[in-house]
């Protein structure tokens, strides 16, 4: 891992800034959930992770309350993981068809997974200030990616804190309209395509299948040329 990253990570880790959910987290790393009950949980802020010479970036909402937060890493550990890495793997993005703990070997191909929101938030639902308060975070791993090419959003708040955060530095006068595979050309020359959330309730409804997310990477990947 490059200084950088190094950096970011341990000041994204170390962050105060948001009590409400640092308190989430620390109480969920004590109650726990019962299957999981002798494990030890993270129960901190959940940095990205990947290639760090990355083509293409993913971005989820948070760690979940029993995924990230209990392993440490994004979409580990979860369903919506299990989901995503399917998909990574069907479009040979992954090594491994689960991401299931820190030390299990998964290697990413010119990828790197994120979270706008480095905590859990409760009821999956952040306040406006705490989503602000992880914006440089997730804008910091934006610009240490200096081979990106594709941004894959998973959900509409990860689609409208990405524009969000594009417009902080450039004038952007047209509309960004959130639709599953949909194309655009942000101002920097990224593309970014939006992707509903592979949450267990959008999976259990086929609000998103596996043969759309299949179809979305594989076109992310060929866009990205890697």
């Amino acid at each position: 891992m490059n200084k950088k990253f190094k950096k970011l990570n341990s000041l994204i880790i170390n962050c105060k800034k948001c009590p409400r959910l640092i308190n989430f987290s620390k109480k969920i790393s004590k109650v726990k959930r019962k299957k999981n009950i002798n494990e030890r949980y993270w129960g901190k802020p959940v940095t990205g992770f990947g290639d760090l010479n990355a083509k293409l970036m993913i971005i989820g909402l948070a760690p979940a309350a029993h995924g990230g937060t209990r392993t440490g890493r994004a979409f580990t550990g979860d369903k919506s993981g299990d989901f995503l890495f399917r998909s990574l793997l069907n479009a040979k993005i992954s090594n491994l068809s689960k991401s299931i703990h820190i030390n299990d070997g998964l290697k990413l191909k010119k990828t790197y997974v994120t979270n706008i929101l480095k905590c859990v938030p409760p009821n999956d639902k952040p306040h406006n200030s705490e989503i602000n308060n992880c914006a440089n975070y997730f804008g910091d791993e934006l610009s240490n990616l200096k081979n990106l090419k594709v941004i894959v959003t998973l959900g509409k708040v990860a689609f409208d804190n990405c524009i969000k955060l594009y417009k902080k530095s450039y004038l952007i006068n047209k509309k960004f309209t959130f639709k599953h595979g949909a194309q655009y050309l942000l101002p920097d020359g990224k593309i970014l395509i939006p992707s509903y959330h592979p949450s267990p309730r959008n999976v259990n409804t086929k609000i998103i299948t596996p043969i759309m997310i299949n179809k979305l990477f594989k076109k992310a990947k060929k866009i990205a040329k890697f």
